[in-house]
């Protein structure tokens, strides 16, 4: 099969290439203006498949370039497809002349929407012509079909947040100048309003159950093909919106003053300034080197219980910007097995589902999960509640010592540390922190109560306590931890039989600290000999150690 990419070594095409290169029956056509750049990006691809750069020119006759190269599919991952011209559809055109299939990357609700204006002709030519072969719409609309078996949708909400080391091409930083500060038309409420591209925000945490979350963070009003697409397909929901969150957050509050100020008629037009902003995000880097994505959905059950569903995806370092060009990787792979998608050109909304893209995510560092809140969950336990579906991924020693209502008291034995910085000293006499000793006796009672538990800790007489509590704002999907005046909000993280709890935030007084004056150290849990182990390890870089304390201990 030769597999013809237009854009074939840009930011899209040239992940496209890599996630084909295994592919020992493709031939694939690197296409852009440039041979010699083609050139140099095939000689970078260690591939099966056989790489041939190639000189296409999309400006001009495209029809007669189309039929020497003799292409089965034709992937248009070029764009930006906002600002194609007066003639957008020429490519598809041209393919229909040739009775080539086509697929493409776009973004644009318009054009993705309007290429339905060719079903009749590919469907008579017997061709297949998808557009908007991304992540919008493909997995939103993916991952709210799953979310939505059984509930009748009330209100969708989806965004998108790149790593800030994301390589983010010209195009889509021209897609995205060209909107920004327009009105656009979105579903609220239960009626079509307005509302301004890049200004229009919410905040939003993305957490996978038992893997560290990103830090929450604002989502902007987006144009993606989600925007007529979702209210077209579920009519029923109220409300619909999708947002991105670029980073490094003063990078995204200077976007959006921007597209503020064009609204106001205060500022030209964005899109004469792309270069500039695309040189300006490829300098400010920092930050986690992690990007994500989410879906929610909030309705009532058959039963008209509440429910609020939600999909979380973290891609560590450089695989996130992977998965735009999946989708178009994955339907060639079902043209390659022979599972062809029906001839006709329609916007690419139902030909994947999220099992598609599971089994690509599975070849990188990508983690999926998702959540469920229902007005029943206050009843659960604090670390179940905040868990969710990875609960039951802990060994059932852990899950038993995490698992109670009321009251109940674990026994067994711990060793102490104490660090000696005169500071460290006074902040464990404040708390209360027992002194150093060596296999000593310990009890632990936990009484839970309006979804907090208070845990009273007894080294050999010794007792000091603290207040666990789910985390909310800026803590969301944490669980909190008080000592006196500092509280520390961690992550609980699983990681193989052992769940580590990180810490993510910290104040003081209700004040937050900065990074780099965390509590260092580490907490983790464990279980052996069906024993239920800890270690806990308190300090900070001012003071050192102030406590380590760590044993095992057994349910009454």
């Amino acid at each position: 099969m030769r597999i013809l990419i237009v854009g074939g070594y840009g930011t899209f095409g040239g992940r496209l290439v890599r996630l084909l290169a295994d592919g020992a029956r493709l031939t694939i056509l690197v296409a852009g203006r440039s041979q010699r750049k083609a050139e140099a990006f095939c000689a970078r691809v260690t591939a099966q498949a056989a790489l041939v750069p190639t000189a296409f020119d999309r400006a001009r006759d495209v029809v007669r370039q189309i039929a020497a190269l003799r292409p089965d599919i034709v992937v248009d991952a070029s764009g930006p497809f906002q600002i194609y011209g007066d003639d957008p559809y020429a490519l598809v055109e041209a393919c229909l002349a040739q009775r080539v299939h086509y697929i493409d990357v776009a973004d644009d609700p318009d054009f993705v929407d309007g290429i339905a204006r060719h079903d009749a002709q590919a469907r008579d030519t017997g061709v297949a012509m998808l557009s908007g072969a991304s992540t919008t719409p493909v997995l939103t609309l993916a991952v709210i079909r799953k979310l939505a078996r059984g509930i009748s949708p009330r209100t969708i909400t989806a965004g998108i947040a790149p790593s800030p080391f994301s390589d983010i091409g010209l195009s889509v930083v021209r897609a995205i100048a060209s909107y920004a500060g327009k009105a656009l038309t979105v579903r609220r409420h239960g009626r079509a309003t307005t509302a301004t591209a890049l200004v229009d925000s919410r905040w939003f945490t993305i957490a996978p159950p038992g893997c560290e979350p990103l830090p929450r963070m604002r989502f902007s009003l987006v144009d993606t093909p989600d925007r007529i697409f979702v209210p077209r397909l579920w009519p029923e929901a109220a409300s619909t919106w999708l947002g991105a969150g670029p980073r490094p957050a003063l990078w995204h509050r200077a976007l959006s003053t921007l597209a503020l100020l064009h609204r106001w008629h205060l500022f030209p037009k964005l899109t004469p300034f792309a270069r500039l902003f695309h040189a300006v995000i490829t300098r400010l880097r920092w930050g986690e080197n992690r990007g994500g994505m989410f879906v929610e959905i909030e309705g009532a059950t058959d039963s008209g219980e509440t429910v609020t569903r939600s999909w979380h995806m973290i891609a560590q370092g450089d695989d996130g910007p992977f998965i735009p060009s999946m989708p178009a990787a994955a339907i060639i792979r079902k043209f390659l097995a022979g599972d062809m998608p029906a001839n006709g050109a329609r916007a690419c909304l139902n030909d994947l589902e999220l099992e598609d893209y599971e089994r690509l995510f599975a070849r990188f560092r990508i983690i999926t999960g998702m959540r469920e809140r229902r007005a029943s969950d206050a009843a659960l336990p604090l670390y179940r509640r905040i868990l969710g579906e990875a609960w039951h991924r802990l060994p059932e020693t852990i899950r038993a010592m995490h698992d109670g209502t009321g009251t109940w008291i674990a026994r067994g034995r711990a060793n102490i540390d104490r660090g000696r910085n005169p500071l460290a000293r006074l902040i464990g006499f404040i708390i209360g922190f027992p002194r150093a000793s060596n296999d000593i006796p310990v009890s632990v009672r936990f009484e839970a109560k309006d979804g907090r538990e208070t845990w009273t800790r007894d080294f050999a007489g010794k007792h000091f306590s603290s207040l666990q509590f789910e985390g909310r704002g800026a803590n969301e999907a944490l669980a909190c931890e008080r000592f006196g005046p500092v509280t520390i909000a961690m992550a609980l993280v699983l990681d193989g039989d052992c769940m580590r709890l990180i810490s993510r935030r910290c104040t003081v007084f209700g004040i937050p600290l900065p990074k780099f004056l965390h509590p260092r150290g580490g907490i983790h849990e464990s279980a052996d000999d069906n024993r239920f182990n800890f270690h806990v390890e308190i300090g900070f870089p001012w003071t050192g150690l102030i406590v380590r304390y760590r044993g095992w201990l057994t349910r009454d």
